[in-house]
């Protein structure tokens, strides 16, 4: 991928092959600043292969290997690998395609390792109607699920989609990998969702 002043090297890859599988070449490249822009297509889990939980799925999905509901949180590797202080780090969505460009824009305009995770909805895999897949995008920013910020330098945080309008409602009872939830659970995921929110804003205000 050419950028504006040379060439810099574009990693594609799912998320199995980024939070899990390949975390270990991630967190190497990461403690070395490689000039590298890496982009994981989020879509939760090993849809390839069946549907299987992976890092990334977040809590009380159903999946393949998970059929009951996964038992812990989303890994948050927008956090971990800001810790680092790398130059870039940010979150994507297809429901908001000119934030996605300006990103990759800006991403590309930077020396040394950047990240961006962008999440893609499965249709079988999350158990959407064909025509939903921008929808459950869209909602998954709307309500905390999936916040669009991005992180330089380890310190500076910038939230892109500032209002967190929807509950988590919606966005889980139009998938069937949600179905079997109780309204409990439901609750518990909001609760978590709504203190993820909380430590993101004291992060934007704090580095303003």
């Amino acid at each position: 991928a050419q950028g504006k002043n040379d060439t810099t090297v574009l990693v594609m890859a799912g998320d199995g092959g980024t939070y899990d599988i390949g975390f270990q070449a991630l967190s190497s490249a990461v403690e070395r600043n490689e000039d590298i822009l890496y982009i994981c297509f989020d879509n939760e889990g090993y849809m390839n292969t069946g549907g299987q939980k992976s890092a990334s799925t977040p809590l009380h999905a159903a999946t393949g290997s998970t059929p009951a509901g996964k038992v812990s949180k989303k890994k948050n590797i927008i956090e971990m690998l800001a810790a680092q202080e790398i130059p870039y780090v940010a979150t994507a969505s297809p429901g908001h395609l000119e934030d996605m460009a300006n990103k990759v824009e800006k991403a590309m305009a930077i020396k040394g390792m950047r990240f961006i995770a962008v999440n893609i909805p499965c249709l079988p895999g999350w158990g959407l109607e064909d025509n939903q897949g921008i929808t459950s995008s869209r909602l998954a920013v709307e309500c905390g699920m999936f916040p669009l910020y991005e992180v330089e330098n380890g310190y500076k945080y910038t939230l892109n989609w500032k209002n967190k309008d929807n509950s988590v409602d919606e966005y889980l009872k139009m998938q069937k990998r949600y179905r079997h939830l109780t309204e409990e659970a439901i609750n518990e995921i909001q609760v978590s969702i709504d203190a993820d929110w909380e430590r993101l804003l004291k992060k934007v205000r704090a580095s303003e």
